[in-house]
């Protein structure tokens, strides 16, 4: 659009480069439409300068249409819609926004977080291991007896859940047997933590405790797994 054009006397018009390719090519001058011979010929700058003001013409439409548009867009975030639906949407998006602005605002690091999981998953299992060595090995009649050495040595007399008096040692006796102590005696259950509770308050409270989560009961008073036994009058 921008080349040399020629006018020629017939009217017609041609690029000045394509007029001389076909001028050298048939070696005669005659317009290449209406065959007029010996024509003239006027080099014009007409087309160029209209296909540079369309040209021109076009940018500037498209430059302002983009600024309108960018203002347009501008003005829909600040400026909430009176449409009850539209203005539940606008909101929607603003909230939408600030939550992921403020989620990309932290810095998380993946692998230190996975890291963290799998030493917390080490320890978990580990307390698990040792529960299990602890409440799952069977105690021998020995053991038993080292433990009920160690109760008797604490000389505790009371049930510590209910704090009445156990039916074990010479002293608890003595209060049962003192004024106003004619209750039936209970049976006295020793725990593999050495200490001594009464059987129904045991029971009782691990009934209560069965909905926890923790797979083994724990001794109410050092907080650790136990087995026991029941311990003859």
């Amino acid at each position: 659009m921008l080349k040399n054009k020629v006018l020629l006397s017939c009217s017609h018009v041609f690029h000045r480069a394509c007029l001389q390719a076909f001028e050298e090519f048939t070696n005669k001058k005659t317009c290449p439409l209406c065959r007029k011979n010996q024509y003239q010929t006027r080099v014009i700058h007409d087309g160029a300068q209209l296909f540079r003001t369309k040209c021109a013409t076009r940018i500037q439409a498209c430059w302002r249409g983009h600024v309108v548009r960018k203002w347009y867009r501008d003005l829909r975030k600040t400026l909430p819609p009176t449409d009850t639906k539209l203005r539940r949407n606008f909101f929607e998006e603003k909230f939408t926004e600030i939550s992921h602005r403020i989620l990309c605002s932290f810095h998380t690091d993946v692998e230190e977080l996975f890291a963290e999981i799998d030493r917390c998953l080490a320890v978990n299992r580990s307390v698990l291991q040792q529960l299990e060595e602890q409440c799952g090995r069977e105690l021998t009649d020995e053991d038993w007896r080292k433990i009920h050495m160690q109760a008797l040595h604490r000389e505790a007399c009371e049930c510590p859940i209910c704090l009445t008096p156990l039916s074990g040692s010479n002293s608890c006796q003595h209060e049962a047997s003192a004024p106003g102590g004619g209750q039936p005696s209970r049976e006295t259950v020793l725990l593999s933590c050495s200490h001594t509770f009464h059987h129904e308050c045991l029971l009782a409270l691990e009934e209560f405790s069965w909905g926890h989560s923790s797979p083994f009961h724990v001794c109410p008073v050092c907080r650790s797994c136990y087995q026991k036994k029941i311990l003859k009058s």
